[in-house]
């Protein structure tokens, strides 16, 4: 009778003894411990990622192998892009993209882009974090300055205005700026026959934006880390993994 009892009542009470005690236990044990295979036992702090970086970087190569990793670690990820990442940002990313509108308005560009950001931070980034997961976003508000800010010369301050209204004033815990040589990352661009619409731009345009994120950089030295993503494939990989994971255990 008992037992039977036990077992109607485990299911309601289930998720309460997770929360309370079962989700911390993978900080006990070792690092060897197969958390695969004890998907109860995933642990995970808050924290969100930003990969940035000019065109040809390789930051959404770099983001499913990271996931990946951090799963394996017992940490709950979630991967994201900009422009997209809900059914109305990818609309919105195709329309930025597409190499017919060439008649695109920086301002037009500036805002369609806020669009899109205002809906995946509301509807996915928030509540990701909110419930304790790790959110990798390729590329986020940076990307806004430093392409339609620097890249196009806008006035700074107007955008820096429109992004924080777009995103509520959310601001990432670790931004990983990937640099590389223009000309060369637009050449890996090429070869990948990813070519759009903001590709396209002027050689100048781009140095002005990669200019743009070391500018940043060096305005918010403690939120950003930079990579050199001229260096081999899997060198990168395993920096990007170090700095995450020291960053995690802060």
């Amino acid at each position: 009778m008992c037992t039977c009892f036990y077992f109607l009542l485990f299911p309601i009470f289930t998720p309460f003894l997770f929360q309370a005690f079962i989700k911390p236990l993978p900080l006990y044990f070792p690092r060897f411990f197969p958390v695969y295979l004890f998907p109860c036992l995933l642990y995970t702090s808050p924290m969100f990622i930003t990969l940035e970086g000019p065109e040809g970087s390789g930051k959404t190569s770099h983001i499913p192998y990271l996931v990946e990793y951090l799963r394996e670690k017992g940490h709950i990820v979630f991967p994201t892009r900009e422009p997209g990442g809900t059914i109305i940002g990818e609309q919105i990313r195709e329309v930025i993209h597409d190499l017919k509108n060439v008649e695109m308005h920086p301002r037009t560009e500036t805002l369609l882009y806020q669009a899109a950001r205002a809906q995946i931070v509301e509807q996915v980034i928030k509540p990701r974090l909110a419930d304790g997961e790790i959110v990798i976003s390729d590329r986020y508000y940076d990307s806004t300055i430093a392409y339609q800010g620097y890249g196009h010369q806008q006035d700074l301050e107007q955008v820096r205005g429109l992004v924080k209204y777009a995103t509520g004033g959310l601001v990432p815990d670790l931004t990983i700026l990937l640099d590389v040589d223009v000309e060369e990352g637009l050449k890996r661009k090429k070869k990948d026959n990813e070519w759009n619409r903001l590709d396209a731009y002027t050689v100048e345009f781009h140095q002005r934006v990669r200019a743009g994120y070391l500018e940043m950089v060096k305005a918010e030295p403690s939120r950003w880390v930079v990579v050199d993503a001229g260096q081999k494939w899997e060198n990168v990989q395993e920096e990007l993994r170090k700095l995450i994971i020291e960053r995690l255990k802060k």
